[in-house]
């Protein structure tokens, strides 16, 4: 839902890398990404053929649960941008795949393979940029003392499984890391040059969209992904806790908005904060002190700054959550 081209690249590249291994198999020298060939025979195809289909099945399967568990930048930052990130991604890695490999072969004096791996690699990675840099870091479980495992670990654990699925795959990858760095810290202005235009967009959303889009689910949302039944058990309580606050929240402010008032957050949160709104009164003034404001963490607000709210929304939120970066998270997008 609200990713079609997160779902078209999940099916398109491993649909043509299944035929290619199983019924096309004398095909495959076509999609062999080969920096020599491209570098002293002037097969400048290559950087296009190879660099979009996965010749390896294991690859196109890990590669496929990546950009599956990132569609949520496409429903954040939209189609065109989302398209934009990949398209720059992909065109800076191809010059940092050269680069790479003559700083290899001229500092380490080791000779590279000339056949890199295939695929839709590079942007892949570059896309660990912006996860790492903006999805907030929730605890799930807590073992072995100081380790404990996040929302955020699997998919680490899975680009590390990619990471070290082949010889020379390490190249792709940090050439990937490079451009998805330079793009999402606008070195040069690359993301002004490398694109998407605004009309190839329309014509791609009315062309493509209909088919690769999705109706929104009707049924119960679903929980985020436990390693077991207690973890998943476990999320739904919580899911539902942050649920009941915030429908809690919405019918107070909109009870204070018809009546012209502000929002009583010490009734709405008693444990949470407990300091006098002055511009909220109900009755006679208490002549006691009100204890001083929760203080809020400015990590925590630069996260959420980095998502596009606020800084003043960052602070209600966190301070009405107490500190709960992913209970104010939920709030600021759902309100």
């Amino acid at each position: 839902d609200k990713a079609p081209l997160s779902k078209s690249l999940l099916l398109v590249p491993s649909t043509l890398s299944l035929l290619l291994t199983l019924l096309l198999p004398h095909c495959q020298k076509f999609f062999v990404y080969d920096l020599h060939a491209v570098k002293n025979d002037f097969q400048i195809w290559r950087l296009i053929c190879g660099r979009i289909i996965c010749l390896d099945l294991k690859d196109a399967f890990c590669s496929g649960l990546l950009i599956y568990n990132f569609r949520i930048f496409e429903r954040r930052f939209g189609s065109r941008k989302f398209a934009s990130f990949l398209l720059g991604s992909w065109v800076l890695s191809a010059l940092f795949d050269f680069i790479l490999v003559e700083a290899v072969q001229y500092l380490l004096g080791v000779t590279v393979a000339s056949n890199l791996p295939s695929g839709f690699l590079a942007p892949v990675f570059a896309l660990f940029v912006p996860f790492h840099c903006s999805i907030p870091r929730v605890q799930v479980a807590q073992i072995l003392g100081p380790l404990s495992i996040t929302n955020k670990t699997l998919i680490y654990i899975l680009g590390l499984q990619l990471f070290t699925s082949g010889s020379y795959i390490w190249i792709v990858a940090m050439s990937g890391l490079i451009s998805g760095m330079c793009y999402d810290r606008r070195v040069l202005q690359v993301h002004q040059v490398l694109c998407i235009p605004s009309r190839l967009a329309q014509f791609f959303s009315w062309a493509l969209e209909p088919i690769f889009s999705s109706s929104e689910p009707t049924s119960e949302a679903r929980v985020g992904m436990g390693a077991t039944v207690d973890i998943q058990r476990q999320q739904r309580m919580e899911q539902l806790d942050r649920q009941l606050m915030l429908s809690q929240f919405a019918q107070v402010r909109r009870q204070r908005q018809q009546q012209g008032g502000m929002i009583n957050w010490n009734r709405l949160f008693p444990p949470l904060r407990q300091r006098r709104n002055i511009n909220y009164q109900e009755g006679p003034r208490s002549e006691q002190r009100a204890p001083p404001p929760l203080e809020v963490s400015e990590e925590q607000v630069a996260r959420l700054m980095e998502m596009g709210f606020s800084r003043g929304d960052a602070l209600e939120a966190l301070r009405a959550s107490n500190n709960d970066l992913n209970v104010a998270t939920n709030f600021l997008l759902q309100h």
